[in-house]
Parts: structure tokens; C-alpha cells; sequence
């Protein structure tokens, strides 16, 4: 065996040589530029696992899987190529090695889907009228019935009192100055128009007379004008009146079915036999006459089979006849009398 010779004593004891620092120096300058340039990295840490070789190993990390946004292009490894890692290299995250996720598979609200707009147009709603309130009162009230003329020669058991009254309060006939009413006077026909204007025609406006024996200054101008405007009286032949000639019972009967539009009836010849002097109506007159009777204007005193055509009529007739039209026209309430005649149904 060979025997090496001893080492100099003297030489473990010298300092380090020049070529020593130099690979101190050397080998601190790496290193700070190792951490100089671990520090300098914002994604990098405290790796070293590239400097010193380990013995243990390594738990691969499990690879993040990114969605991309939309409208990025997938990039995806090429096949047959590997991914190989350099000995002592700081590993960087390959973010075109990222598997992403499709699409599809994300949970994604379904979208809603509006229908298209469309005009409904505003329903009217109608308005509710309130009804009207109703007064109720304990009672109802009774018309005021007027007060008529008490005539100092009408008394309680005259045979017209009835109507002379009704007509009296309503004002269509009047008396005379002395408070008499004179009911059994004959009536002109002058007075008779006044009548008719009163109780028929007393909003009918007045008109010029033209008849050759009423003088312009006649009194009863305006009423003859009423009367015969209506139809309830008529002239003679050649523009004649007679104002002051007593008019007869057939005359104004005929006059009041003119003036109210009485229908002739069917056989007017066999109403007007439920008189007994019936051959006294003149034939011109048996038409209206007929009229009268079968409406129930006909009132006779003191026989109802006589009706005394000719005969002058008084004031107090022709206030039972005009009350018996205003009763026909429902202007007054009707009157029992067995003096109006009624023709047999």
C-alpha cells in the first residue's frame, strides 16, 4: 500500500485564496438576482422548487378551467404533443392550454319573450244616473176647489145650480151687477160667443171681424173674432152675424160638436129619435145634433124626451151644455143630473 504523504499543517489553517472569494462572490450575486427577480414578478411567489432538486413527488394541482366570454376563440392543445418541463425553470401559467367550458353548458335564464304590443282601447264605463228623490207626504193633497157665485137668484133647488156653480168659480160665467145670474134669460149670440171664449178659446188671439152688421166699436168684436176662428160659431150668407138675435138650443149644439170635432155617428137619424119632437131639427142640423147627444151634451129641463130644437136657449142651459163639453174634454168632473140625456147602449 502506498502511504500518502502528510498534509501541511500550515495550509488548513491559511485564509481563503482570491479564487475562493471570487466563488463566494460569485454565488451571493446569483442569488440576490434570483430573489431580485422573484420579487419583481406581480403573478410570481417564493418558487425554488426549480433550484434545488427535490425527492418528493408532486400532487399535480388540478387544472382551472375557465369560461370564456363571448366572442374568444377557444384554443385547445394540439394532438401529439406533450408538455415537457425544463429542470430548474420558474413554471408561468399557459393560459392557451386552458380547457373552457362550452357555452351551453352554463345555467342561462331562458329570455322572456313580450307579446307585441297592441291597443286595447278604454272600455266607457257608464255613468249611473241617481234617481230621483221621491218626497213622500203623509198625505196627498186635495186640488183647492174654487168658491163659486153665490147668486141671489139661483136658489139651492134650481135645477141648473150645479153646473151654473162649476162654471161660476172657474170663472166662465159671470153675473150681472145687482148679483143676480138671471139664468132663465135668453142669451144673444154676441153673449153666447163671450161664453165659447171663456170656457174654449181665451189663449186664441183675436181677430178683425168682417161681418157687415158688427160695427167697429161693437163690444163683443174680439170674442166673435175667437169663436168663429175656432169653429165654434159660423156667419150667415153674405157676411151676416146677427150678434144680438137670441140664439136657439139646436143652434148651439151644433156649435159645440163643431167646435170639439164630435164624429157623426153611423145612423144619426135613429140617434135623434129618443126625442119626441125630433122632426123639429132642421136637416142641416141633425148630423152635429146626433154628435151632441150620443157624447152626452144634451141636457134637457124639464123633459129629457124634448129637446125643443127651435126654442130660444136660456143661461141656465147653456151652462149645463158647456159644462157637459169641458166634462167630454176631462176639464171638469162630471155632474149627476137626471137631466142629461144618455143615449140607450
Amino acid at each position: 500500500m502506498m502511504n500518502m504523504p502528510p498534509s501541511d499543517p500550515n495550509s488548513q489553517n491559511n485564509s481563503l485564496d482570491f479564487d475562493d472569494f471570487i466563488g463566494i462572490l460569485v454565488a451571493f450575486a446569483t442569488i440576490g438576482a434570483i430573489l431580485f427577480w422573484s420579487f419583481s414578478r406581480k403573478d410570481g411567489g417564493w418558487n425554488l422548487s426549480g433550484l434545488l432538486p427535490s425527492t418528493t413527488v408532486q400532487t399535480p394541482s388540478p387544472k382551472v378551467v375557465q369560461t370564456p366570454l363571448p366572442g374568444t376563440v377557444v384554443q385547445t392543445p394540439v394532438p401529439g404533443t406533450t408538455q415537457t418541463s425544463i429542470p430548474g425553470a420558474i413554471q408561468t401559467p399557459r393560459w392557451d392550454i386552458f380547457t373552457q367550458t362550452p357555452l351551453s353548458s352554463v345555467d342561462v335564464p331562458p329570455k322572456v319573450v313580450l307579446p307585441p304590443y297592441s291597443y286595447v282601447p278604454p272600455v266607457a264605463i257608464p255613468q249611473v244616473q241617481p234617481s230621483p228623490q221621491v218626497v213622500v207626504t203623509p198625505s196627498t193633497q186635495k186640488p183647492t176647489i174654487p168658491t163659486p157665485i153665490a147668486f141671489t137668484d139661483v136658489p139651492a133647488d134650481y135645477w141648473a145650480k150645479p153646473f151654473v156653480d162649476a162654471l161660476s168659480a172657474r170663472g166662465i160665467l159671470g153675473g150681472f151687477a145687482d148679483q143676480t145670474f138671471k139664468p132663465d134669460q135668453p142669451v144673444t149670440r154676441a153673449e153666447y160667443a163671450a161664453i165659447v171664449e171663456e170656457a174654449f178659446a181665451k189663449s186664441q188671439p183675436g181677430t178683425t171681424v168682417g161681418f157687415k152688421d158688427v160695427p167697429e166699436n161693437f163690444w163683443a168684436i174680439p170674442v166673435i173674432g175667437k169663436a168663429t176662428n175656432t169653429g165654434y160659431l159660423k156667419g150667415y150668407p153674405n157676411q151676416i152675424f146677427k150678434p144680438d138675435q137670441r140664439i136657439p138650443r139646436v143652434q148651439v149644439l151644433v156649435s159645440l160638436a163643431s167646435g170639439m170635432n164630435l164624429g157623426i155617428p153611423a145612423a144619426p137619424e135613429k140617434v135623434v129619435t129618443i126625442f119626441n119632437d125630433a122632426q123639429e131639427i132642421p136637416q142641416w142640423a141633425v148630423n152635429k145634433v146626433a154628435a151632441a147627444t150620443e157624447n152626452n151634451l144634451v141636457v134637457n129641463y124639464p123633459d129629457t124626451k124634448t129637446l125643443a130644437p127651435n126654442r130660444e136657449i136660456t143661461r141656465g142651459e147653456v151652462a149645463a151644455m158647456v159644462h157637459q163639453a169641458l166634462v167630454k174634454m176631462g176639464r171638469l168632473q162630471p155632474i149627476q143630473s137626471e137631466n142629461i140625456v144618455k143615449v140607450p147602449r
